[in-house]
């Protein structure tokens, strides 16, 4: 089940999985045209139990987990007013929660939880993103708590990525100019394409990463170490 599978880089993972054998739903305020694609918003409960239900219905309990559901925000932190900052923690952090959370609780061993962080949580990106920097860093913290409380008692891994500048709606949203400046710190010398971090979310679903756990796997080209 992936989050947020409608666009982006929930779309990109959810299409990675299912060529790669596995049945897919997603849930999204705008789901994709797929078999098992569910309108629902993350920050509500009986909206995700509704989901959940339909999912276990057609296709059996979730194994994967992937929380890619999210927001961003760029204002002056004394300019956000509480309203944003509340919505953007609600459905990138809080969200997170809810879906862990429910499914966890039905989820056997061998299952993978996989949350999308970012690179905000670790380091700065010349942008005001202090609640969107807050939300990934809060997932970071989340994943490992839950990898520690969860990998002997249920068998269940929990991992992070964290995407650095890949080609999304949200970067459509950066100023003229912007992504040019950043681009000294692009080692590779380019934006990510979103196939590559669906690439390290198969291997952390499927059993080739059934030793990894509690860890948050930068995929940024580089940036985070410049």
């Amino acid at each position: 089940m992936v989050t947020g599978g409608g666009s982006g880089i929930g779309l990109a993972v959810a299409e990675r999985l299912r060529k790669d054998g596995f049945r897919v739903a997603t849930i999204d305020l705008k789901p994709s045209e797929t078999d098992l694609a569910f309108a629902a918003d993350v920050t509500d409960r009986a909206q995700i139990d509704a989901a959940l239900s339909g999912i276990h219905e057609q296709a059996g309990p979730v194994t994967v987990l992937v929380n890619a559901a999210g927001l961003d925000g760029f204002k002056r932190f004394t300019h956000i007013e509480f309203a944003d900052w509340q919505r953007l923690i609600d459905v990138n952090l809080n969200g997170a929660y809810w879906m862990a959370q429910a499914c966890g609780r039905v989820m056997q061993p061998g299952s993978s939880v996989i949350n999308i962080a970012s690179i905000l949580g670790i380091t700065t990106a010349g942008l005001p993103q202090a609640a969107y920097s807050a939300s990934k860093a809060g997932i970071i913290g989340l994943t490992r708590d839950l990898a520690q409380q969860w990998g002997a008692r249920k068998g269940i891994r929990v991992n992070a990525l964290a995407p650095g500048f890949f080609k999304t709606e949200m970067t459509d949203e950066y100023k003229p100019g912007y992504l040019e400046s950043q681009s000294h710190r692009l080692i590779l010398g380019r934006l990510g394409d979103g196939r590559e971090l669906a690439a390290t979310a198969v291997w952390l679903a499927s059993a080739a990463g059934g030793y990894v756990t509690g860890q948050t796997i930068v995929v940024d080209g580089g940036l985070s170490i410049t």
